[in-house]
């Protein structure tokens, strides 16, 4: 071999490892948190904190995109389909990630075709009540349903979600009956329900604490195991008499299957990093949303809380009968 071919090669492996090593650089281009969801609503938001502070941490454009539709399964899809490199991630939460994916069709196995990275915020919801409702605490609000079996209503948020469920669940605990009206969200159902068109309904507490302070809306439990820091005045359900009806409302962050790990490892340090800000957890505190202790942020207690959830609701969704609108 010539020394000018020894060199050409020599030059040539240079070249080749440099690529190599800068294909290895993450990340090389903006990142897109992909939420199921309008903008402005509780999910949106919490992308939004944590695309915010995700993109110092990291050194890149970190954008969120609303690709709504299907009980945000959807917008999994497209997360689904992606290069899986980290660049494009799916912000989903209870209702897209466990609700949803019973009762609609997905080209994806919710559970095993994404790669989680963390479990991100969980926020309350709580059960309300018109205010001329003769119910004033949680055991009187049983007896007047029992009372008034079907002539009672309820108003649910989207076939599938959170609030559905929750009064799917609750008539089996509580042994009542009340008709459930679908709403496009929550807005329009707080509405009806401030103005005494349906008498309950399972909302987020942080978006109807105005209400329940303004004395327009009456409070009977939050669906969690402790009560909420927002309102501590409010029991929670177990403590009004009726105790295992509790929903919590978490968000998580997944990327595509085959993600490579140091790539995961990095994301999910991004999201460490920003709960460990007081200005987020300040945020985060202000909108009455938990952020998750140290030890649920990491990928396998992500993939273990989300299997338990799919394990515990599936089979009371599938058995009610719920159907995609």
């Amino acid at each position: 071999m010539t020394i000018i071919a020894s060199r050409v090669i020599a030059l040539a492996l240079a070249f080749g490892c440099a690529g190599h090593a800068h294909a290895q650089v993450f990340p090389s281009k903006p990142i897109t948190l992909v939420v199921g969801f309008a903008p402005g609503g509780p999910t949106d938001t919490v992308a939004r904190i944590i695309a915010d502070h995700m993109k110092t941490t990291l050194g890149q454009t970190v954008v969120v995109e609303n690709v709504g539709g299907a009980a945000g399964t959807i917008a999994a899809a497209r997360v689904a389909r992606a290069t899986p490199d980290g660049h494009t991630l799916n912000v989903g939460q209870w209702t897209s990630n466990v609700g949803g994916p019973a009762i609609t069709p997905t080209p994806y196995d919710v559970l095993n075709d994404f790669e989680p990275v963390s479990l991100l915020t969980t926020s309350y919801l709580w059960i309300l009540g018109r205010k001329s409702l003769p119910a004033n605490n949680l055991q009187e609000l049983i007896a007047w349903l029992k009372a008034n079996p079907d002539k009672s209503s309820g108003a649910i948020v989207g076939s599938g979600s959170a609030a559905h469920v929750c009064f799917i669940d609750f008539q089996i605990k509580s042994g009542t009956r009340f008709a459930l009206f679908p709403y496009k969200g929550g807005t329009p159902a707080l509405q009806d329900l401030v103005g005494g068109q349906v008498d309950i309904s399972c909302l987020e507490a942080a978006q109807t604490m105005q209400q329940f302070r303004a004395g327009m809306v009456k409070v009977f439990g939050v669906l969690a195991n402790k009560r909420w820091a927002g309102a501590p005045d409010v029991p929670t359900l177990a403590e009004g008499g009726l105790p295992g009806h509790q929903i919590e409302f978490w968000h998580g962050l997944w990327a595509p299957k085959g993600t490579p790990k140091d790539v995961v490892a990095k994301l999910n340090a991004a999201v460490s990093a920003a709960f460990a800000d007081p200005a987020v957890r300040k945020r985060f505190t202000d909108l009455g949303h938990a952020i998750p202790a140290q030890e649920q942020q990491s990928p396998q207690a992500l993939f273990a809380h989300h299997k338990a959830e799919l394990d515990r609701w599936w089979p009371l969704i599938k058995a009610a009968g719920i159907k995609a609108p």
